[in-house]
């Protein structure tokens, strides 16, 4: 028997299947677009509440630019306000990190490379320490000409990211004039940017290098303004959304006079060596020269490496000889006069006999003569220069009351001066020095040599005149000192305390080297009484160090120069003398014109 299908059993159940199979496609396609829903919200959520500070920051550093306004540096003045030191107004370029993302850049660093004439890789490394996130603008380049100004306008389409601002650039109006002294400013390497990042130091900082500008950075530099600015796509400002005002460097005055520190240059010349004139009241420097010099103009822009090795090949012009140490010879007689007064071995009217030569430990030591200059007393020895007298009082006293007051003069520390960073504090040799060093003790022939300041003796120009202030202001070491402002205020000096015989002895025997002795060739009847001591170290084959210290009025000492040829040769009186002659000739000049001259009263 055939079984046969009811229609409505089929139908049914046909009918039961498609409805089941379109109500499961619904709840899949929900569950679906639930966990689609849900997965969209969660990274929102994500995105807006637990990211969303980053993200917005980021969204932020696409449109906001943050620009930096480095402020004006402060002026430095001379001690009657002119200026040494000042600021311009050039052209610089910067590029902004985040205008392009980092592979974007290479065809805009080769065009800049060849318009600033900086190596692309230079350029590069650039954009690659200042990080393309960066919002900063970066400084490429200070004091561009206007020629270059036109090549980046004509190809700006290539130079997305590039700006050229207006920006004060440090300025030198005297050329070379006090370099050593001024020093010079330039952009902080990426070693100096690591070690003074926590001192609010960034990438393109313009810092003092050397002199005055290092010394007084902090007061000079002033503080960093800026602009927080919003632009479009194109790079555009559309508005600006916060400034802080910049606050510019203060101004520092210095003791320098410009009228007598152009003289003390041109009196100097073209010689190596150094002059330092100062006020021996107080110890205000009033000029002070080193040769060879360099213009501090140059570092204003950036410097080519080309430029440096030639500066460099000049027998180190960025040496402030004035502060360097050096043998200082026959001026150094004045410290050997008061060691021998202030020992009590001699009496302030000694006579001693000279000599051709001295014969001490076997060794030969001659008077520079070779034939003595027969009975001299102490000023007597120091207006004829005599080295065998000398020698006598050294072997009396011995070498640790000479050393002793060599030590009180200043020599063999630093004076104190602002320029500590670069100055010598020069040697004063002892036992325990020539044991470390040469492994041998003292000799009887060391105290020879350093009587007549020889051997291994080194004092710096600025140490020597310091050593003249001491006659000159009646027996007072002062502080060598730039800094004009607040000046009344300090004492700069302190009292020796030699007995007034023995600061008498060594006033008359300067006086009487001008009058009668080595020191003729400064003398001029136009000026005021002069005393003064002559130096020349023995030559070491390629010509001898000459030195000449002077102060005036002899009777009311105001200004004391010192004059230093290294390796002029000839002697302190032909060379030295008539350098000194010039600069107080000049000074006394200008006070009769009522111009420059310092008033100070003494402490």
């Amino acid at each position: 028997m055939t079984l046969t299908q009811s229609p409505f059993t089929t139908a049914t159940q046909s009918e039961t299947r498609t409805v089941g199979q379109r109500y499961r496609s619904i709840f899949l396609m929900a569950i679906a677009s639930l966990i689609v829903l849900g997965g969209l919200g969660g990274r929102l959520v994500y995105l807006q509440l637990l990211d969303g500070a980053t993200n917005r920051k980021l969204a932020e550093n696409n449109r906001i630019r943050l620009i930096p306004k480095q402020p004006e540096r402060g002026k430095v003045l001379d001690r009657k306000g002119r200026i040494l030191a000042g600021s311009r107004l050039s052209h610089s370029v910067f590029l902004w990190p985040l205008a392009r993302k980092k592979g974007e850049w290479g065809t805009t660093v080769k065009r800049l490379s060849q318009i600033l004439k900086i190596p692309e890789e230079v350029v590069q490394a650039r954009l690659d320490q200042a990080g393309y996130n960066s919002p900063f603008l970066v400084r490429m380049a200070r004091g561009i000409s206007p020629a270059q100004v036109t090549a980046l306008t004509e190809y700006s389409a290539e130079l997305e990211g590039v700006q050229v601002d207006a920006e004060a650039v440090r300025y030198y109006p005297n050329g070379d004039l006090a370099a050593h002294v001024l020093g010079y400013t330039g952009e902080l390497s990426d070693e100096e940017l690591k070690q003074r990042k926590e001192d609010g130091y960034r990438l393109g900082d313009v810092t003092g290098q050397m002199g005055i500008e290092l010394a007084y950075e902090g007061v000079l530099r002033g503080e960093w303004g800026g602009q927080q600015v919003e632009v479009d796509g194109a790079g555009q400002v559309v508005r600006i959304l916060g400034q802080k005002a910049t606050k510019a460097g203060q101004d520092v005055r210095l003791t320098l006079d410009v009228d007598l520190q152009k003289v003390a240059e041109q009196a100097l010349g073209d010689r190596k060596g150094a002059i330092v004139a100062l006020d021996p009241r107080n110890g205000a420097i009033l000029a002070m020269v080193s040769r060879p010099a360099f213009d501090p103009n140059l570092f204003s822009t950036r410097i080519s490496d080309a430029q440096w090795q030639q500066l460099q090949s000049v027998d180190h012009p960025f040496v402030n000889r004035a502060l360097q140490a050096f043998q200082p010879a026959s001026t150094f007689k004045i410290v050997t006069t008061a060691a021998g007064l202030e020992s009590g071995k001699f009496a302030p009217d000694t006579v001693l006999p000279t000599y051709p030569s001295l014969t001490i430990g076997g060794i030969v030591f001659n008077d520079w003569n070779r034939a003595g200059f027969g009975p001299l007393d102490f000023p007597g020895a120091i207006a004829h220069s005599s080295d065998t007298f000398f020698y006598q009082v050294a072997m009396t006293v011995g070498g640790e009351t000479l050393i002793d007051w060599t030590r009180r003069f200043g020599f063999g520390r630093k004076t104190g001066i602002e320029l500590g960073v670069e100055e010598s504090a020069g040697l004063v040799p002892d036992d325990a020095w020539k044991r470390k060093e040469l492994k041998e003790g003292w000799f009887l022939g060391d105290s020879v040599n350093m009587s007549i300041g020889q051997g291994y003796l080194l004092t710096s120009p600025l140490q020597v005149a310091v050593m003249f202030a001491v006659p000159a202001n009646g027996g007072f070491l002062v502080k060598p000192h730039l800094l004009k402002d607040n000046e009344e205020s300090k004492n700069w000096r302190e009292p020796l305390n030699m007995l007034p015989s023995t600061t008498q002895k060594i006033q008359k025997g300067l006086r009487e080297v001008v009058t009668y002795g080595t020191g003729g060739g400064v003398d001029d009847p136009s000026l005021p009484a002069i005393s003064g001591k002559s130096g020349t170290s023995e030559d070491m084959g390629d010509g001898s160090d000459t030195w000449f210290g002077a102060y005036a009025p002899s009777d009311t000492p105001e200004i004391v120069v010192v004059a230093f040829g290294e390796r002029s040769g000839g002697g302190g009186g032909s060379v030295g003398a008539p350098i000194v002659r010039q600069v107080l000739k000049a000074y006394f000049d200008l006070k009769k014109k009522g111009a420059s001259v310092p008033k100070v009263e003494a402490n």
